[in-house]
């Protein structure tokens, strides 16, 4: 049994764990935009190798920049930075065509979470 169940604690998780994303978005304009454009595609799942091919440049080059994003986002690990980055696409993206923009949208709810009366950003259950 898990001790969130064993507690009944039913808190909010970004409460309760003290990990909330939210700060990171908010310092983006710390980053140049080169480190957008990583940060971008981060947010896409794909590993070192495949974002030095689609960016053309070396691996190593990959790493510095996560390794500067994770900080100046004031974050722990690419994961943390990663949820940033699904959590500003609309920021970060510049495609006037990206689906995910609001209005632009190809099925209900597409790149938005439904929200929960009393706890925005979570998923209804």
């Amino acid at each position: 049994m898990t001790r969130r169940s064993e507690a009944g604690d039913t808190a909010c998780s970004y409460r309760r764990t003290g990990h909330d994303p939210e700060p990171g978005v908010r310092r983006l304009g710390a980053l140049t935009e080169r480190e957008r454009e990583v940060l971008l595609l981060l947010g896409t799942g794909l590993g070192n190798r495949e974002l030095s091919r689609e960016l053309g440049i070396a691996e190593r080059t990959i790493k510095a920049h996560i390794a500067s994003i994770v900080a100046k986002l004031g974050q722990q690990t690419r994961t943390q930075a990663a949820v940033v980055s699904a959590l500003a696409h609309d920021s970060l993206c510049t495609d006037p065509s990206c689906s995910r923009h609001p209005g632009r949208h190809d099925g209900p709810g597409w790149g938005r979470l439904p929200q929960q009366s009393g706890h925005a950003g979570t998923v209804a259950a």
